[in-house]
């Protein structure tokens, strides 16, 4: 079996142990997201995720920086991961590369952010670019790629997590949407595959909708190392509630 590095933000290890739980914000007005944020501390998670594509004022970075800047002494020990997930990834929001690239540098170098979340599929030069960028102003790199439509052979899928690892990305993740049981398994195997042979860092998979619930559930067995659970909206199909995600992973992990 490849060892898998371990990444630590803030003091959060990812990639041992149970998988951790990251809840994703997705409320529009500003107050509203720092409401939201405010009340995660009473659930049972390790990172928040901040889906910028949901706020109003997502394609305006001087309105996004007024967030980050009052979230600062709100999300304390809490690893922020800073996401514009755009549309033509499932996302709420079109966007320009020249703006995307510039939201998510910016954002980086406020020095709040923990974690930038970079879509392979807007090419190899804004991967490096940002990964780059983001690395010097210390901050993470999540490279991912969704398929709201299918579920990728296992070799295409291991080919994206590879190439995000290639690249640079500190934590590769891949979602993809299962139409039958067995694009679930093609997933989970693609994980292990991907764990055992490839992997010299974190990665994170899962398979949507109620049919590859599954996937977001055995990230301990099948190898990837974090998962997301709504508090209040999900921000994709198959989310379910962080404090049912938080008891059931415990209860798998007491089983080994």
């Amino acid at each position: 079996m490849r060892y898998v590095k371990t990444i630590t933000v803030k003091n959060v290890v990812l990639g041992d142990g149970i998988p951790k739980i990251c809840i994703p914000v997705v409320a529009k007005t500003k107050e509203a997201i720092i409401e939201e944020i405010k009340g995660i501390q009473q659930y049972h998670a390790d990172l928040v995720e901040w889906r910028v594509d949901w706020f109003e004022h997502g394609d305006k970075i001087e309105k996004i920086k007024e967030v980050l800047q009052e979230l600062s002494p709100i999300i304390k020990d809490f690893p922020l991961l800073f996401t514009f997930r755009t549309a033509e990834e499932g996302g709420n929001r079109k966007i320009d590369t020249e703006s995307y690239v510039k939201i998510n540098r910016e954002a980086a170098a406020t020095g709040i952010v923990d974690l930038i979340d970079v879509e392979l599929f807007k090419g190899d030069a804004v991967m490096k670019e940002l990964v780059e960028s983001a690395h010097h102003s210390g901050v993470k790199v999540v490279a991912s790629s969704h398929d709201f439509e299918k579920t990728p052979p296992k070799d295409e899928i291991l080919y994206r997590l590879r190439k995000m690892q290639d690249l640079g990305a500190d934590i590769s993740k891949i979602a993809v949407m299962p139409k039958s049981s067995l694009d679930v398994l093609e997933l989970l195997e693609a994980t292990v595959i991907m764990k055992e042979k490839y992997a010299d860092k974190p990665i994170i998979t899962m398979s949507m909708s109620g049919t590859g619930v599954v996937s977001r559930l055995t990230g301990e067995f099948f190898g990837s190392a974090l998962t997301f659970g709504a508090a209040k909206k999900a921000s994709a199909p198959g989310q379910i509630g962080v404090e049912d995600l938080y008891h059931t992973l415990h209860l798998l992990h007491n089983s080994l």
